[in-house]
């Protein structure tokens, strides 16, 4: 079974397969094979490997005039091996054996030499792809050793340990190059897993940040709503002329309501449109308090000015800070006072809502909803902190700090 026959083929069959594209088997031999029908996927590698063995050994036989005529019983040996591929798929450590068998024959004969290992190297890239590496090695061992016990071209222990030599030369490139063929599709494989885990891991913090957004637009101005709303029946049944100012408030925070809500789905949907309004920030504190003061507390806010040039994404996570520590003030602590404080430093944000309701009873977590952890994730998201606890005496305290960007820390 001379060696330098074969050695061209399998490094070309070896090049193949590193061409697929994103293949896991032996069909990266033929990448446009791939998607094609079941039936179809195992025919044509037969084929090509039939007319690659019959066709190029057939040729290369005009030039051997020492060896034994090209009949037909080299023909069914050569056909054999790549009638063996039909079972690859589906059998694919019996694909290797029966691949072998006839390629082992027609080596151990005097017919022409030619590229008539194409059939066992396929199966066997096909078996070690497939997981069936045992059965890949094992065919290559027990080939190793009656290729070199029964190959009658031997006459001296010189020319046997040289056709050991240069035979198991050649088995461990073929084996290698499946071998690496492998690992680097499993290479690919995990990356492939890990892409697609890191994708689902994106989308579920955008399902999350999603949330929170929505809940931040809406609890608010619900929550006035609401306070409103019960103000209005009140007065509807004692001094109905004074109704008006709480209905007033109830448009004009429902109005907000829809309004952000269109800004954030406006924003889930830039790749469709651009947003039509802008994201809130700071510079909607001012609207923000009022809508607030409409409810009956005072709030006073100090430190708003000098504010401009925030990164946006600390001017978001401040206001809706803001938001949800006045909303939670109006909903849980009977507080009839709330002080904002913004203060900018060097490198930070500092954020500190205050109120004199009644204190842990109410703690201004908004039994059991997402408020306090909505505004300690912002806070964490952007490197920052925020802490939340009853303050001394009477009251609940809000305190966030927020990094700035390098460029504000000069």
């Amino acid at each position: 079974m001379p060696v330098p026959a074969r050695r061209p083929t399998v490094q070309a069959v070896s090049g193949t397969l590193t061409t697929g594209h994103g293949v896991t088997d032996a069909d990266a031999l033929l990448p446009r094979v791939a998607k094609a029908p079941g039936w179809v996927r195992d025919v044509v590698p037969a084929l090509v490997a039939a007319a690659i063995q019959v066709g190029i050994t057939h040729l290369a036989s005009r030039g051997q005039p020492e060896a034994e005529p090209f009949d037909a019983y080299a023909i069914l040996l050569l056909l054999a091996g790549p009638a063996a591929l039909l079972l690859r798929r589906r059998q694919p450590s019996l694909c290797v054996v029966l691949a072998f068998v006839p390629t082992a024959l027609y080596g151990l004969s005097d017919y022409p030499r030619g590229p008539f290992v194409v059939a066992l190297a396929f199966a066997f890239f096909n078996a070690v792809l497939r997981g069936r590496r045992r059965a890949a090695w094992g065919t290559l061992a027990v080939g190793y050793v009656l290729s070199v016990a029964l190959h009658p071209t031997l006459q001296d222990e010189a020319s046997s340990w040289g056709f050991a030599a240069a035979l198991l030369a050649w088995l461990l490139v073929l084996g290698a190059g499946a071998e690496l063929l492998r690992s680097r599709l499993e290479r690919r494989a995990e990356e492939a897993a890990a892409q697609a885990e890191q994708a689902r891991r994106r989308a579920s913090d955008e399902r999350l940040r999603i949330a929170q957004e929505l809940h931040d637009v809406l609890a608010h101005n619900i929550s006035l709503i609401n306070v409103q709303a019960g103000v209005a029946l009140h007065l509807l049944d004692e001094r109905p002329e004074q109704a008006r100012p709480a209905l007033r408030a109830i448009r004009d925070a429902s109005k907000d309501a829809l309004g952000e809500l269109r800004s954030v789905l406006d924003i889930l949907r830039a790749g469709e449109a651009a947003p039509r309004a802008p994201t809130a920030g700071l510079s909607d504190l001012d609207a923000l308090v009022e809508r607030t003061r409409g409810t009956g507390l005072t709030v006073e806010v100090s430190g708003a000015d000098g504010l401009d040039g925030l990164p946006a994404g600390v001017d978001l996570a401040a206001f809706r800070i803001v938001q949800e520590a006045l909303t939670n003030v109006v909903r849980h602590s009977g507080a009839t006072r709330a002080t904002v404080r913004l203060s900018r430093s060097p490198g930070s944000l500092v954020v500190e809502v205050d109120d004199n309701g009644h204190g842990p009873a109410g703690t201004g977590v908004d039994n059991g909803g997402r408020g306090l952890s909505g505004m300690q994730e912002r806070a964490r998201a952007l490197g920052g902190s925020l802490e939340a606890g009853a303050r001394p005496g009477r009251g609940f305290r809000v305190h966030a700090r927020l990094p700035l960007g390098p460029e504000d820390q000069a």
